[in-house]
């Protein structure tokens, strides 16, 4: 049972209240931020809420039980709260936003109400609106592995094992030329096998968009194309480290990676090819393995 401090208590009671909201939003990067709905900056817990950021809240309706239920906080961008681009780079997934009900004459005076994630952001008009999940919402996420075929480790990572720190797999150069947010063209990718970066990642090391990790889909010499498109246009000149990049799949990792050691799929489970076959005659299904 929620408890409610004594002296706010007292101001709920007394039939005039003097309330508004502050959210206080945890990034993963361990950077922390404050909010308000209030018109004017409040200070508490050691964290200040700033009143110039727009931020409104939809309703809500709680439910008992452990659903998972949602609400949506908006906002604009401003230069000293949260800018597009950190919201494009993902700066924000998944982030702890803490709501608070508090007194704005006496900030001391402060109830927290609910812990939240950041779900599902979308970006337009120069404002932004980002789902509020309920912590509940953590219990419908996969747990442990997938069963599946191709890896499911991240190249690079300690799963997998294999180290892109060194110019076997990793390139550094600039920007080119610039079609449009998802194509682009980069220098330093001579000497590497052709689409030797297809599914890798392309980093942007200074420019507009300095820190900003994007996924190759595909690569046709220097030119690049992007899985998304990016949230602003790259400059002719802004660097890059651009890494090689792993499909997942069994044979790219012996023969690109030669660590088929650390493989972290099952190359030998059946696929719906075989689930839906038929007995024939001629097929053998001697349980011999089918990588080697």
């Amino acid at each position: 049972m929620r408890t409610i401090p004594a002296p706010l208590a007292a101001h709920l009671a007394s039939g005039v209240t003097t309330l508004c909201h502050c959210w206080r939003l945890t990034r993963r990067d361990g950077a922390v931020m404050g909010f308000t709905d209030h018109d004017r900056r409040l200070t508490f817990a050691g964290t200040d809420f700033l009143a110039a950021s727009g931020f409104a809240a939809s309703e809500r309706e709680e439910e008992a039980g452990l659903s998972a239920a949602t609400s949506e906080v908006a906002g604009g961008f401003s230069s000293e709260a949260i800018r597009e681009a950190d919201l494009a780079a993902g700066l924000y997934d998944g982030a702890r936003v803490e709501l608070f009900l508090v007194n704005w004459t006496a900030p001391s005076q402060n109830l927290l109400l609910k812990v939240e994630d950041v779900g599902e952001v979308t970006r337009a008009g120069g404002e932004f609106r980002a789902e509020l999940r309920a912590l509940a919402h953590r219990l419908s996420q996969p747990q442990g592995r997938v069963y599946a075929r191709r890896c499911d480790a991240t190249l690079g990572d300690a799963r997998c094992g294999v180290s892109v720190a060194g110019g076997t797999f990793r390139a550094t150069g600039m920007v080119t030329a610039v079609t449009d947010e998802s194509r682009l063209r980069v220098n330093g990718l001579s000497g590497f096998a052709a689409g030797f970066f297809r599914h890798g990642r392309l980093t942007f090391t200074d420019g507009v968009l300095a820190g900003t990790i994007a996924e190759i889909d595909g690569q046709d010499g220097a030119a690049l194309r992007l899985w998304l498109p990016l949230a602003a246009l790259p400059a002719v000149g802004d660097g890059v480290m651009v890494t090689a990049g792993c499909d997942g799949s069994f044979a790219t990792c012996r023969a690109k990676f030669a660590n088929s050691a650390n493989f972290r799929g099952f190359p030998h489970m059946p696929g719906a090819d075989f689930a839906y076959s038929y007995a024939d005659g001629e097929t053998v299904h001697d349980g011999g393995v089918l990588f080697e």
